[in-house]
């Protein structure tokens, strides 16, 4: 494990003015701060062309922390990855944070954005074009949190001074690009932007317009930019978390492949914050080594300084009289302990019967879950070894059940599809 870690004079700059009477010591930066949390799922947030010139909407999963009195809570948009290819906005790459996110005390809202390649004999091309609607679809986001606070009187009870973007892989591409590609001049040279879906300039047409899309900060983890040059002084602050054994997305600078077929030459997540110390931007950056792409996902101690290390970094940013914190450290319990804080189930609702448990905790420890049906009798049991259990109930008809871990006393209901 490797850090990097710069808390320059100006981080409060970055700071909204009156923003700090909700950072008790305990919110931002422990799972401890919140015991549920509740999630609603699919709100369109815009439209726009994808790569088949099909109208298609733009949805988000919301989740916030029950029981918090605050309104104004800072907003984490997440995007998820899967190579522009693939992915969902309720997948296990991005569930979990997201869930973890909330019981801090986030806001955080989990997108959508359009996916597919037109020519998959063009990968380099496409990847640029895919990462020039994703961006756009991401900036329509950020404005729907300031329109629904200009005009509809504050749903989602965000504080639109304080939305932070990030993502896993590709969604690391989108937070990095939305960030720093801040230019017209920088708009590469192979987007054709009479084509349908890719027009708009800088800010796209996927939805709201008249409203900033401007971040106070990013998060990227496992991700890249085409030029880290395009990031200058007074830019966003950045955080990220890279293994140094990608296969995938470069670590420094070098190809993104697939299938083991080198696609394009981009700047990865060391090259990015060697530029950002060049240039004394606030950025912190923890290296995992010997991990590979997306090490998070089943990996307890990759998803632990994976988490430790954005929260971290945010509450920092976020919190002045919070001491700076990069990479790792006990984010479940600063104030009280939490009995099942590590469980996660998703998705929820799962269409097609696949649903994963995952509880970090759980490492050498032999458990079962149990599925109940609406009159309580079991319908399925599967054991586990580990920290994580990936469940068919394929077979299952659609409805409400019930799942169960006795070994951990656990219960939460999920919707079958």
């Amino acid at each position: 494990m490797r850090i990097t870690f710069v808390f320059a004079a100006i981080v409060a700059a970055v700071l909204p003015v009156g923003a700090q009477s909700d950072c008790d010591g305990e919110r931002y930066r422990y799972t401890s701060a919140y015991d549920e949390v509740a999630v609603s799922w699919d709100h369109v947030y815009g439209s726009n062309v994808d790569v088949l010139g099909i109208e298609t909407e733009l949805v988000f999963d919301f989740y916030a922390a029950e029981g918090v009195e605050e309104t104004e809570r800072p907003l984490l948009i997440m995007a998820h990855g899967g190579f522009f290819l693939g992915g969902a906005n309720d997948g296990e790459d991005v569930v979990p944070l997201c869930q973890d996110f909330a019981k801090m005390g986030y806001a955080v809202a989990s997108i959508s954005y359009r996916l597919g390649v037109a020519n998959a004999l063009d990968l380099e091309n496409e990847l640029v074009k895919a990462v020039w609607r994703g961006v756009h679809d991401s900036r329509a986001a950020v404005r729907y949190f300031r329109k629904s606070v200009a005009e509809d009187g504050n749903p989602w009870g965000i504080d639109p001074d304080r939305i932070y973007l990030g993502g896993v892989s590709a969604g690391g591409f989108i937070a990095l690009h939305h960030a720093y590609v801040d230019d017209d001049s920088e708009i590469p040279p192979n987007i054709d932007q009479s084509q349908p879906g890719m027009s708009g300039g800088l800010e796209g047409e996927s939805g709201n317009p008249g409203y900033s899309s401007e971040v106070a900060g990013i998060f990227n983890i496992c991700g890249a930019i085409k030029d880290a040059d395009w990031i200058q002084s007074g830019d966003e602050p950045v955080v990220s978390v890279h293994g140094t054994a990608d296969a995938t997305v470069p670590f420094g600078s070098g190809a993104v492949t697939l299938l083991g077929f080198p696609v394009a030459e981009v700047d990865g997540s060391a090259t990015v914050h060697e530029r950002a110390e060049e240039i004394g931007l606030t950025h912190c950056f923890l290296a995992i080594e010997g991990a590979e792409h997306v090490a998070h996902i089943g990996n307890p101690e990759a998803y632990d300084l994976t988490l430790s290390t954005v929260a971290g970094a945010l509450s920092s940013w976020i919190c002045a009289s919070y001491p700076g914190q990069c990479g790792a450290y006990d984010y479940t319990s600063e104030i009280r302990e939490q009995a099942v804080h590590a469980v996660r189930m998703y998705p929820n609702p799962a269409e097609g019967g696949r649903v994963t448990l995952f509880n970090r905790a759980a490492v050498g420890t032999l458990w079962q879950v149990r599925v109940l049906d609406g009159q309580g009798r079991r319908v399925f049991a599967q054991s586990a070894l580990g920290p994580q259990a990936v469940m068919d109930l394929g077979g299952l008809p659609g409805g409400v059940y019930v799942l169960e871990v006795a070994e951990w006393g656990w219960r939460q209901q999920l919707i079958l599809r």
